[in-house]
């Protein structure tokens, strides 16, 4: 997981563009759909001249960008929709937290994408960021990915009511499959977690403790990620200013207001989940307590068994003269059959009391 890490003697000029993300080797590619009831059109390898003669103001114009290397292709991107430096140094920037600003015309919405990696137990990040100004959605990712796959077949195929709505719409179905990622994340940790608590129950070794916490901190960064998301949500679903969001139709903002409701899920999920490590990390440190129990138990019951014999031996150890028994014939038989009877007493006691 990536965290947000201060770049000391940064010598950037304050009005340079840097992207700051990790997939600095990801070509800058602008793909577009034109869209409405009637008809759809697709455009790919656009460049930012494209978008005067490519972009229908009567149609629903989806700009999708992915790789974020080539500054002044996006700067250029935001310019022809009145993107001021500030906003475009926002969507370069993939250290900034998730939030929704309306500048003067134009909506913009950035948000983490969350996703397991194959074969690792850390999480991938992705910064995706939204532009809406009237019938336009600009989407920008930091690479290729098929996030979107299925809402752009459904433009295709003119599947369920994609086409009959304006950009708006397309911008909650985006982020509808975002927060998607979201379940696909938290059902592979609770996965994980679950063979993880199988595990702690059968091993004591302390790599079960440390897996415990490590699963436990990407619960926590889950959390970190989808509450900024939720009160994004919540300022749209509870908004009463006719002059906010002027971009979302009134009758859209229920829409809105389901996302809201999956991140209230998502976070009562996670919440459960985290008790759910701690109990696994409760029960591995009981367990490591009963066990260092057990070997104590063991150790002194063992001790006990030798602590009367060693006394005996000690007595008659001693270097005095006047020991009767040392001068009877089978006084050494006496005190084997004596020793071993206090075994056995000892023995049966702890038996009845279940000491062991």
């Amino acid at each position: 997981m990536r965290k947000i890490k201060y770049k000391k003697g940064r010598k950037v000029h304050p009005s340079t563009l840097e992207y700051t993300g990790i997939h600095k080797d990801t070509p800058t590619e602008m793909q577009m759909f034109v869209y409405d009831t009637d008809e759809v059109i697709e455009f790919q390898q656009c460049e930012p001249h494209d978008l005067d003669t490519n972009i229908d103001a009567l149609k629903v114009n989806w700009i999708n960008i992915h790789g974020l290397n080539n500054h002044a292709f996006i700067e250029k991107v935001g310019a022809k929709f009145g993107a001021d430096h500030f906003i475009i140094g926002d969507i370069l920037n993939t250290t900034k937290r998730t939030r929704i600003e309306e500048y003067h015309d134009i909506l913009f919405f950035n948000v983490k994408s969350l996703l397991p990696q194959k074969e690792s137990d850390n999480i991938s990040v992705e910064q995706i960021s939204f532009l809406l100004k009237d019938n336009v959605l600009i989407s920008f990712q930091e690479k290729r990915s098929d996030f979107f796959t299925h809402i752009r077949e459904r433009i295709r195929t003119n599947s369920g009511v994609v086409r009959t709505k304006k950009a708006d719409y397309l911008l909650y179905l985006l982020l509808d499959a975002i927060i998607e990622n979201f379940y696909i994340t938290i059902e592979s940790e609770e996965n994980k977690v679950d063979e993880l608590i199988d595990l702690s129950k059968i091993n004591t070794n302390p790599e079960v403790l440390e897996l415990i916490e490590k699963h436990r901190d990407n619960f926590n960064f889950l959390k970190r990620s989808i509450i900024p998301l939720r009160d994004c949500l919540y300022s749209i679903k509870s908004i009463k200013d006719d002059n906010v969001f002027n971009d979302i139709q009134p009758e859209n903002f229920t829409f809105f207001s389901r996302l809201h409701q999956k991140c209230l899920e998502l976070l009562e999920q996670i919440d459960s989940d985290l008790i759910t490590l701690e109990s696994a990390s409760n029960y591995f440190f009981s367990a490591q307590n009963h066990k260092m129990n057990q070997v104590m138990k063991t150790l002194t019951v063992v001790s006990m068994f030798f602590l009367p014999l060693t006394f005996i031996v000690g007595v008659y150890g001693q270097n005095f003269k006047n020991l009767p028994e040392l001068e009877w014939e089978y006084g050494y038989f006496i005190i084997w059959g004596i020793m071993l009877s206090v075994v056995a007493v000892m023995f049966i006691y702890f038996k009845i009391k279940k000491w062991f």
